[in-house]
This record gives C-alpha cells, structure tokens and sequence, in this order.
C-alpha cells in the first residue's frame, strides 16, 4: 500500500462508519436518515484517488471501505437511539447483505465510468459516474434490503424487515406503495443532489493534490 493512498482509505473507512452510525437517526418523517447525506460522499473519495493517483488507487479504496462496512456489521451491529441510552441492535441479514453488494457494485461501476470520461472536461467523469453509482447503489440496496419479491434470505429475514412493506403514500402525499419504494427514490433524491454538490470540492481536492502526485 502507498502512502499517498492512506488518507483516501481512511476518509473512505470514516464515512463507511459514520453512515452505518447515523442511518439510525430519521428525518422528514421516516422519509430519509442522517447517514443518506454522508454515505454520497464515499463516491467523492472514490472519485478523487481516481484522478490524482488512478484506477488501481481507487480500487483499493473501495475494497478497503467494502471490508470496513463487513467489519462493522461483524462487530457493532447499529447503534440505535432508545430513550436516555444506546441499545445495540444486530443489523438484518438482508440489510447487511443488501449494503455489501450495492456498495461494492456501485463504486466500482463508479471507477469504470469515471475512467471511461476522464478526458473529457473536468466534471464530466464525476458527474457522470456518481450518478449512474450512486442510481446503481439506490435500486440494489433497497431491492436486496427490502423488497418483497426477493424472498431467497427466509422467512426469518423477512419478518424482521416487513414494516417496509407497508402500504403508505408515495413520499407521504402520493399514491400508495410500499414504503420501501418511498425510502429508495428520497435516497436517491438525496444522492443527485449532492453528487451536484461534491463537484465543488471535488475541484478543489484535486487541484491541491495533482501537483505533489505529479499527476495529470
């Protein structure tokens, strides 16, 4: 492992703990969690070691904020908030399976993207390949994590995720759907917006680090 890579592998593996963290706490009447605005920025770190230091760096990364993710599902479970304390609470087989294969799936479609338009003007290739990431991340989490037509994790699984297959409003005002459907399409309203925002210090990120990577 190179030095230089050491700091991408760390924010990757803080934020992979972070959004594990603060998925628990919910907003906008269950609609979204705290952790919907952290977890985009791991497409950032992706991007980032993408440019400055190339496809191989970027890959590590990923594989290094994968086995973070396994790692706290192993050993912490989720911290959820239950009256004047913590309650720790093990994650669902589906959730943590769910989470696994959408991130590692998505970031590294998000490298294959981003290396595909990186010569093209300077957002191009983080624009382009978080969105279709983070569109990727959205439909196989939620799917794998939540939907009803995915019945292969057992019956056990299942009941300890079927709260999300309640018929609600679409986005609390819409026609009824499952609430799961709800959930993924204002993740992945969150996950547009701020792939949007992340150009910005993405930007500036890369114009700090490609002259001491001696990078192009």
């Amino acid at each position: 492992m190179k030095r230089e890579h050491i700091p991408g592998i760390i924010a990757m593996a803080a934020i992979v703990v972070a959004s594990n963290i603060l998925v628990q706490f919910v907003i906008l009447d269950g609609l979204l969690t705290w952790g919907a605005f952290t977890y985009p920025f791991a497409f950032l770190v992706t991007d980032v070691m993408n440019r400055v230091y190339g496809v191989q760096a970027a890959r590590k990364v990923v594989v290094a904020g994968f086995f973070t993710g396994v790692i706290s599902s192993l050993i912490g479970s989720q911290i959820m908030l239950q009256g004047d304390g913590y309650e720790y609470v093990a994650v669902p087989l589906r959730v943590a399976v769910g989470s696994g294969i959408a991130f590692l799936a998505a970031q590294l479609l998000d490298v294959a993207v981003f290396n595909r338009f990186r010569d093209g003007v300077w957002w191009r290739a983080p624009l382009f390949s978080t969105l279709v990431g983070s569109a990727v991340d959205t439909a196989l989490f939620f799917s794998i994590a939540f939907s009803a037509s995915i019945a292969v994790f057992g019956p056990g699984a299942d009941e300890q995720i079927s709260w999300a297959w309640e018929a609600v409003p679409f986005l609390n005002t819409g026609p009824t759907a499952p609430l799961w459907t709800s959930l993924a399409f204002a993740d992945w309203l969150v996950k547009l917006s701020l792939a949007l925002v992340a150009l910005v210090p993405f930007r500036v990120i890369v114009k700090r680090l490609l002259p001491a990577a001696g990078a192009a």
